[in-house]
């Protein structure tokens, strides 16, 4: 038996080695050594995984034989957001890569472009060959799939970080607002939305004993999401000690974005007591799971007493 079969995901070798400070307990005493963007480039190097590689035909099985209506249509609404999220952030991200200030963090943000595409061959390759959703085609999914997302998926996405992505793809020396969707991105859309619900989906048909093709590669998604998250806190992190005025972009923003964000975490289907549960786990322990992860990046950032 392998060391990964018994070591809980987020203390595996792998994942802790992307330096995400919500995944090292000295993070609570401002004490984590960040990588450097240099330093993330080579570690996306290492831990490349190919979707192709993928066996989906036993979740096939479990999707349709094991299944019942009610649960096949929670697990796919559960996915949307995941699936029709991936698509949008790869698409938000060229704007914000001609924009950052120095040639290392570029370098970086170009392996988060393909890590992102990935992430939708992924879903793409899930749904077509589990036969999720009945229809034929990449396009013809995501727009299958778009319509059970909730609207506050909407307003993160296609207003809030997009505001900022256009000013960027226009001015892109505004490192203000660069600032701003690194903490969108990065932050919450990555840090806390995808980053929480990929665990406890994880988490759930790991003890339901379900899909495991689809648990191999989300498990593979959310380790290239803490390296991505890492690379936020770096940049924030470099930001806030340049021009402490940074420190007041990202408390604005984060501010801002809060009640938005509380929004996407609920699933539209999920029930309104926060002591009920989805995925195995109620909506307050999902609540705490994000802001505590937020809470350590923020005091590895320096917006946040250790």
């Amino acid at each position: 038996m392998s060391s990964d079969s018994v070591t809980p995901r987020t203390e595996r070798v792998d994942f802790r080695a992307t330096s995400d400070p919500a995944l090292l307990e000295g993070s609570d005493r401002g004490e984590v050594q960040l990588l450097g963007y240099g330093e993330l480039y080579s570690l996306w190097e290492r831990q490349q995984w190919a979707v192709q590689d993928l066996d989906f035909r036993q979740d096939r099985i479990d999707w349709h034989e094991r299944f019942e209506d009610d649960e096949r249509f929670a697990r796919m609404y559960g996915l949307s957001s995941f699936f029709v999220g991936e698509q949008r952030v790869a698409a938000e991200l060229g704007p914000m890569m001609r924009a950052a200030p120095r040639e290392d963090m570029r370098i970086f943000l170009c392996t988060q472009i393909a890590d992102e595409a990935r992430h939708v061959a992924f879903f793409d390759r899930f749904y077509s060959e589990v036969d999720v959703l009945g229809v034929a085609g990449l396009e013809e999914r995501l727009a299958a799939t778009s319509e059970h997302l909730n609207p506050e998926f909407g307003v993160l996405f296609d207003e809030m970080l997009s505001r900022r992505v256009d000013r960027l793809a226009r001015e892109p020396e505004d490192v203000e607002t660069l600032v701003e969707a690194i903490t969108i991105y990065h932050m919450v859309i990555e840090g806390m939305l995808a980053l929480t619900g990929q665990h406890f989906i994880i988490d759930y048909n790991e003890r339901e004993g379900t899909l495991p093709g689809f648990v191999e590669g989300f498990t593979n998604v959310a380790r290239d999401e803490h390296r991505h998250v890492a690379f936020g806190a770096r940049f924030l992190r470099d930001m806030v000690q340049e021009d402490p005025r940074h420190r007041d972009a990202i408390s604005r923003t984060l501010a801002e974005i809060a009640p938005v964000a509380e929004g996407v975490l609920r699933p539209r289907w999920a029930p309104a007591d926060d002591d009920e549960e989805v995925y195995g786990v109620s909506a307050n322990a999902t609540r705490a799971f994000a802001l505590r992860a937020l809470e350590r990046r923020m005091k590895v950032i320096g917006l946040v007493a250790a």
